[in-house]
């Protein structure tokens, strides 16, 4: 059982590799959530005769299941999505210790998903040759390690990429909280777009209905750091600050980080965390988020529910809600080629709109830095929130979450935010990560 002395902050490191475009990363969320976009571009989604495409995010859409991503060229003609038009690697990678002797793997911590897999010794050799920069899982190198028999996992994605394999139990150490017994899914076959990725695996931090392994499904860390009594039992959640490499500059100098079993008071300060229940029989973290703001301005979005989700980069939300946002940007455009909303590099920030998204009751602005992702080339940006197509609720990625202190209540099933302010604000120009 840890003390809350020896818990301490797993740093968020930025991913040297990582290249931003916001069309690959769009495409990436098309696969990942199997959307249908309705705004037009070459990317949709093809109906496919085949019963089911295996294991896919269950949020009660069946339609889904029968599709695969697809690309349409510019002469009409409609084909498989190349992998190097997706965006295939990760912005932020997180230290976990695995085995014994412990040994460190960067993984990519997404509140979107639940399995905690890992490259591994499994792999295929002209794989494992490929992987001059990762750590490799080897079972026989751990003491700990315990063979699930009979127990195998996969993930399918909406454009038929996969990873899959064989799951062990071991020690895994997370923030100063060694877990016992902890599922982990060891990848022996891996989809090419999985291989470019420089994340060693994945810690999903949703809730464990849509853990993948068969044939039953497995407890996530969080689940067993509170069944192993490893965090205060008034405190079993995580929480998530994500900074940015671009506030270097800012008083805490773009620091990001995840706690396990406490909330950093720091990020707090004199504020009042915001509560509003969760909504996890999907598997997500959902709440209500019924309303929006543009300058002000209110989009009524009854009944409109969204996810915390920090594998997404972007914020996804509804057509009239995107509408309302870019319509208060002087030149900004729907671009096809780019199947996103753009607007002008050169706006000032002074022009940009103050944008809110309500979690619960209460309303939360987003960084207006982050209304920009990525230039796009021809004086314009790529924007930061986008079109959900035929989604039926938002997700609330990366783009909305480093406006706050996100804090995801596990035991007490509800999910808190805590504004945060950026100087960034008041400077004169919008100021686009580059590529």
């Amino acid at each position: 059982m840890a003390s809350l002395q020896g818990l301490s902050k797993i740093p968020r490191i930025p991913n040297k590799n990582y290249k931003r475009s916001g069309i690959k990363s769009y495409v990436h969320l098309l696969k990942k959530w199997g959307f249908q976009p309705t705004q037009p571009g070459p990317y949709f989604q093809l109906n496919k005769a085949t019963e089911t495409l295996g294991t896919f995010h269950k949020f009660g859409l069946e339609e889904e299941l029968s599709r695969v991503l697809a690309k349409k060229t510019s002469t009409g003609e409609i084909g498989e999505v190349p992998a190097e038009d997706q965006q295939n690697d990760t912005e932020y990678l997180c230290p976990v210790q695995i085995g014994t002797p412990p040994k460190t793997f960067m993984l990519d911590f997404d509140t979107g998903s639940s399995d905690l897999w890992v490259w591994s010794s499994e792999l295929p050799k002209e794989t494992l040759a490929k992987a001059k920069d990762h750590n490799i899982f080897d079972p026989k190198k751990s003491c700990t390690f315990k063979v699930s028999k009979g127990s195998k996992w996969e993930i399918v994605y909406g454009d038929e990429t996969s990873a899959s394999g064989t799951v062990g139990t071991d020690t895994v150490t997370i923030g100063g909280i060694a877990i016992e017994n902890q599922a982990v899914e060891l990848a022996n076959k891996m989809s090419p777009e999985f291989i470019e990725d420089t994340a060693d695996g994945l810690l999903g931090l949703a809730w464990s209905t849509i853990n993948t392994v068969t044939p039953k499904a497995v407890a996530t860390p969080v689940e067993n750091m509170i069944t192993q009594k490893d965090i205060p039992s008034n405190a079993r959640l995580f929480t998530a600050k994500l900074g940015s490499v671009h506030d270097a500059k800012d008083p805490d100098k773009g620091e990001s980080f995840y706690t396990f079993g406490y909330i950093d008071q720091d990020e707090v300060g004199c504020h009042e965390i915001h509560y509003t229940h969760v909504d996890k029989s999907q598997g997500f973290w959902m709440f209500q988020s019924e309303s929006a703001t543009v300058n002000g301005k209110t989009v009524a979005r009854n009944g409109n529910k969204a996810i915390a989700d920090t594998g997404t980069t972007l914020a996804l939300v509804s057509d009239e809600t995107c509408k309302a946002i870019y319509d208060a940007i002087p030149g900004s455009k729907y671009d096809k080629d780019e199947q996103g909303y753009t607007f002008p590099s050169n706006t000032p920030t002074d022009k940009l709109p103050v944008v809110t998204f309500a979690v619960g009751s209460k309303k939360f602005a987003i960084h207006k830095k982050d209304l920009a992702f990525t230039d796009v080339g021809k004086g314009m940006v790529y924007g930061g929130i986008q079109s959900r197509g035929t989604l039926p609720f938002d997700i609330l990625g990366d783009t909305f979450l480093k406006g706050i202190y996100a804090i995801f209540d596990q035991g007490k099933t509800r999910f808190g935010a805590v504004q945060r302010q950026d100087p960034d604000d008041h400077h004169h120009h919008t100021r686009a990560p580059h590529s």
